[in-house]
């Protein structure tokens, strides 16, 4: 802004400032009365479609997966898409500080006296990335499945050899999804991308025995699975048959 256009607005300002009503009460009255109306617009949406707490707090399952409040899932997202350890303090701390800090000491590095979208591209483009990336961010977490979960469709294959097959690949599944399996591999889009390597095909590399054997005698830090196999040999039997089936085609 140079001198003139400084000046310019200097005068516009002082005759708006003239013209206009004081912030006390005005302002504050005219807000107090849109927060009332917006209280009451979610009170009345509470009782009129129901307030969903969510299932009693039981204890004792394990099958419960906790997630956060909508509002939460862009950050939920951004620690499922930081993976290694040292940079979570970053994700969970270091992401919203900085964002927390900008913002709070905007009025004193932005101190362009233009307000039209247009005549500020970097402040708007800026806004508009911010928006897009949390808006994705949210629809990311919001869709993604609980990591006791694996949210992929029987195959056709499968499906073509009957009920008890199709049984025991859904049995499989199940043990592969309650096993902690996602916390290092990926099979389809569910887990993680490592350490370990994914599991989608793991059958076209290796076949249901070099996978039996890969479980009870692994390779650090994978843990094994002989006790599975001691104390529940039908869900090892299910997990190997599971794993043996995964093929890409």
């Amino acid at each position: 802004m140079n001198r003139q256009e400084k000046e310019a607005y200097l005068r516009e300002y002082s005759v708006l400032k003239a013209q206009g009503k004081p912030f006390f009460p005005y302002a504050v009255a005219k807000d107090s009365a849109m927060a009332c109306i917006v209280m009451l617009a979610i009170i009345l949406m509470s009782i009129l479609l129901g307030a969903e707490l969510g299932p009693k707090a039981d204890p004792t399952t394990t099958t419960y997966t906790p997630r956060p409040e909508w509002y939460f899932f862009f950050l939920f997202e951004l620690l499922r898409v930081i993976k290694p350890s040292e940079l979570v303090p970053l994700a969970t701390i270091g992401v919203p500080t900085v964002c927390m800090i900008l913002l709070f000491l905007l009025p004193f590095y932005d101190r362009g006296a233009e307000r039209r979208p247009e005549r500020r591209p970097i402040a708007t483009l800026a806004g508009i990335f911010t928006i897009a990336a949390m808006g994705y961010l949210t629809y990311m977490g919001a869709s993604a499945g609980p990591p006791t979960q694996i949210d992929m469709p029987t195959p056709a294959a499968i499906i073509a050899q009957g009920p008890k097959v199709v049984q025991q690949y859904e049995a499989g599944r199940q043990v592969v999804a309650q096993s902690g399996c996602l916390a290092c591999h990926k099979i389809g889009e569910n887990g993680n991308d490592g350490p370990g390597p994914p599991l989608t095909d793991i059958a076209d590399r290796l076949p249901a025995a070099g996978i039996q054997r890969t479980l009870l005698n692994p390779t650090a830090p994978m843990p094994s699975f002989a006790r599975l196999q001691k104390d529940h040999p039908e869900k090892f039997n299910a997990l190997v048959a599971f794993l043996g089936r995964l093929k890409s085609g």
